[in-house]
């Protein structure tokens, strides 16, 4: 098949790196893949020019990529499939003309809530696109707003990345590891009064950030890992015994998928995405979403109880790396391309 995917860039970031990862394994089957990017002429200068034009953090990357200054109809390259991945994108690919292929739209968050003005952002999910979802609650979410069926497709971690693997500690334990964002919802604030509530009666538990820019201010990290790099990842997680991800609504979340392979034990507010794979007392534990102490009361659960967290974090490892695999994932989006 000849596939086109509209993608917003090529730098690191969680949903650009499910579709990198979807376009190059697709190209390695033997399709046909494009990835569509809109940049200034200075901006794909400096990719052509130091880069190769490809994405260095995916190793001999298989799909070709076309620069283009905007996403528009005539942009796109005639085809099987094409695919929207951001809301800005979709208004193109319900637009192109059906030399293009089928029209589908990978949706991976709710970006209504943060990413647009939400009635342009509501807009794009009724246009006649297929829709494929990469988590139950946004199949909900678009049934139950929108009238619109969609196909869940969990993304997956990447096993060859993400996995236990030593990391020296000269800390105190136990390791509460947080991702830092500077978008509200993203909910660092609540974690750290979340960690500060449970460092009032546990004093030795150390919070480790990391995040690809530096926090402004003081801000209460014993450390911080100022944008590892993806072969860094691993040994990051692996030195937390806990990964709490505050987040009020993510769309799935890998991060906290990312800890769970490499052994860590999660507590998370309800978020939506967060479903597939947090499942309270069995794989993490599930606070209220937006619930500050119920997000402290268990995150010092599993602070104070060794031997729960060892069995969430043994559970939460065990779920993740076999529910979902990207080699099924990637046969599953050829079914649905179809």
């Amino acid at each position: 098949m000849k596939i086109t995917f509209l993608c917003p860039h090529v730098r690191i970031a969680g949903g650009v790196r499910a579709i990198l990862t979807y376009a190059d394994r697709l190209a390695a089957r033997g399709h046909d893949v494009t990835l569509v990017v809109p940049a200034s002429s200075r901006v794909r200068a400096a990719w052509r020019n130091f880069r190769g034009g490809r994405p260095e953090w995916v190793p001999d990357f298989r799909a070709r990529i076309r620069w283009v200054p905007h996403w528009t109809p005539e942009a796109l390259p005639e085809g099987d499939v094409v695919v929207a991945t951001a809301w800005q994108s979709a208004p193109a690919v319900a637009a192109a003309p059906s030399s293009c292929g089928a029209k589908f739209y990978l949706v991976q968050h709710y970006e209504s809530l943060y990413h647009g003005a939400p009635d342009a952002v509501d807009t794009t999910y009724r246009l006649p696109l297929k829709k494929v979802v990469i988590s139950t609650w946004l199949r909900d979410l678009m049934r139950q707003r929108f009238g619109s069926p969609a196909e869940v497709l969990v993304t997956p971690v990447d096993l060859d990345l993400f996995h236990p693997t030593p990391a020296d500690v000269s800390t105190s334990r136990p390791r509460v590891l947080m991702l830092h964002h500077e978008h509200a919802w993203k909910g660092v604030a609540d974690g750290f009064e979340a960690v500060a509530r449970v460092t009032r009666h546990v004093p030795t538990l150390r919070l480790v950030g990391f995040g690809v820019k530096p926090p402004r201010g003081a801000v209460p990290y014993d450390e911080f890992h100022l944008n590892p790099p993806q072969d860094r990842l691993a040994a990051v997680y692996s030195s937390c015994e806990i990964y709490l991800c505050p987040s009020w609504d993510e769309g799935l979340g890998m991060p906290p998928m990312e800890a769970m392979a490499c052994g860590a034990a999660v507590v998370t507010y309800d978020n939506g995405g967060c479903r597939d794979y947090a499942r309270d007392g069995e794989t993490a534990l599930v606070a209220r979403r937006r619930d500050i102490g119920d997000l402290a009361a268990k995150l010092e659960r599993l602070v104070v109880d060794e031997s729960l967290r060892a069995r969430l974090a043994a559970a939460g490892m065990r779920f993740v790396t076999t529910a979902f695999s990207w080699d099924r994932a990637v046969r599953r989006l050829e079914e649905i391309f179809g």
